[in-house]
């Protein structure tokens, strides 16, 4: 997952350099972290199909290889559209996408009791890669400059990942026997979720997924350029991108401990209204102090979020949808960041300030938070009248 996951927090410390090399504006410059997010997506769904056919290590190689050539191909484009063409087929559909869903889905079949730790764990991977490449990324452009920096990428994570693959060739149980192991734990509302249609109610988690991840996207997108415009430098923006993530890891297991003890949509709307205390602290934020403290306690308040929507659908849906339905939602999450990403930049090129992108973001999060508060009132409501009973 840390290998994998590279790619997703790499590309907005390049933004500057990228940008400043081929001449576009800001909302152009995001564009590769838009179609890199776009094809983390879409690659999700069918990696995750191919993950339940052949097995997580057949997907886990496709991403070695993946990623080892898109790295090496980006270090060599020469513009803004093949770089991001780039970015959205070989480092985001048939590299990132190899491992998120894939390993997220393939740690819940092990899991009953302790689900929600073990799926925090293991999404925790991805935290511990923005905590890691960021900083290592910034230094190589700094003195190698950013395409000999993709290049050692590449090499790093292509051929780290495939040398794992053979340590992840055992299958999780058959099917048949985790339906079976995991039915005691599905909600007894499982043929109508939330007391809603089965589509409906995965429509608004989708729904839920862009917005929360709009906003999330504004400070892991932008805080290096954010840094910048400030007058801060590059190198400060890419330490607060780490400590933010790092600082992610741990909320991400704490997150996961919560979930297994009230539950994934009330976790949900923990992080929600954390996630929007945090994003309103960045408005008066402009001091070097107060930027990284604000990113510290943003990546403590919304790192359980996306793992919690796993976790939802295997409380509410039928275990046999539950692969399916995840990938959906995770989809739905990543194509918020695609959004997000390039909305703040737009935001930012209309207003010359990221003070209204971080409203902007604000706003997308309000919208998350009442559709958590509505599923958490579908769910309290019939178990607040049977407990009257």
């Amino acid at each position: 997952m840390t290998l994998g996951s590279s790619a997703m927090y790499v590309v907005s410390v390049v933004l500057p350099a990228a940008q400043a090399e081929f001449g576009v504006a800001r909302a152009d410059a995001s564009l590769p972290y838009t179609l890199l997010m776009v094809g983390f997506g879409l690659g999700g769904l069918l990696m995750g199909r191919l993950a339940d056919r052949f097995g997580v290590a057949t997907v886990l190689a496709v991403g070695a290889a993946g990623l080892g050539l898109g790295y090496v191909a980006a270090a060599h484009t020469g513009g803004i559209t093949a770089f991001a063409i780039v970015h959205g087929l070989l480092l985001g559909a048939f590299g990132s996408a190899c491992t998120f869903a894939p390993l997220v889905a393939d740690t819940a079949l092990w899991f009953v009791k302790r689900r929600g730790i073990a799926v925090a764990v293991c999404a925790s991977g991805n935290y511990v890669a923005g905590a890691v490449w960021p900083p290592l990324v910034q230094w190589g452009i700094e003195h190698h400059g950013w395409r000999d920096t993709y290049t050692a990428l590449g090499l790093v994570c292509g051929l780290g990942l495939a040398l794992l693959v053979p340590l992840m060739r055992e299958r999780p149980p058959a099917v048949a026997s985790s339906a079976a192991g995991t039915a005691a734990t599905a909600s007894a509302d499982g043929a109508r979720p939330f007391g809603l249609a089965p589509n409906a109610a995965l429509a608004l988690l989708c729904i839920a997924g862009v917005a929360c991840c709009v906003a999330m996207a504004m400070p892991q997108v932008h805080i290096v350029a954010y840094c910048g415009d400030l007058g801060f430098g590059a190198a400060r923006g890419a330490e607060m991108l780490s400590l933010m993530l790092a600082c992610g890891i741990a909320s991400r297991l704490l997150s996961g401990v919560i979930c297994d003890r009230i539950g994934g949509v009330r976790t949900l709307l923990l992080g929600s209204v954390l996630q929007g205390l945090a994003l309103l602290m960045f408005l008066p934020a402009d001091s070097l102090v107060s930027l990284y403290v604000v990113s510290a306690l943003f990546g403590l308040f919304q790192g359980g979020i996306v793992p919690s929507y796993a976790i939802i659908v295997r409380e509410h849906f039928p275990a046999a949808v539950a692969g399916a339905k995840t990938g959906a939602v995770l989809m739905a999450t990543l194509f918020g960041m695609a959004l997000g990403g390039w909305m703040s930049g737009k935001v930012f090129d209309l207003t010359g300030s990221y003070h209204a992108a971080f409203v902007n973001g604000v706003l997308w999060n309000a919208l998350n938070l009442s559709i958590a508060a509505f599923l958490w009132w579908r769910v309290a409501g019939p178990r607040r009248k049977v407990a009257v009973a």
